[in-house]
């Protein structure tokens, strides 16, 4: 019976390591350096966005939203006389090339 127990607990364990990493395989380098925008967001809105990005599991989903993210910093970029760096990597293209979008 204690076996049974420790076996189940320890299978559990695993279980939630293994999904916890794959939800967040590449968002954890979600930073000020590779995320557009970023400077202008609140610390909530980048939770969010960081959220809504490892949700998507489909590409053109991803994309559109990524497009009115982008048309949405560079608003509010305007409005604060900002330039925004060039986005060097859509995060979408990188979700696709690891196959976690289709």
């Amino acid at each position: 019976m204690k076996l049974i127990i420790i076996t189940i607990a320890l299978t559990l364990v695993i279980a939630l390591n293994v999904s916890s990493a794959f939800a967040h395989k590449w968002c954890w380098t979600c930073n000020q350096n590779n995320t557009y925008g970023w400077q202008l967001m609140t610390p909530d809105e980048r939770k969010a966005h960081q959220a809504k990005l490892v949700s998507f599991t489909k590409f053109n989903v991803c994309k559109e939203y990524i497009d009115k993210h982008h048309k949405k910093m560079e608003e509010r970029a305007r409005e604060k006389g900002v330039d925004l760096p060039a986005m060097r990597e859509n995060p979408c293209d990188t979700m696709k090339a690891e196959g976690i979008l289709k």
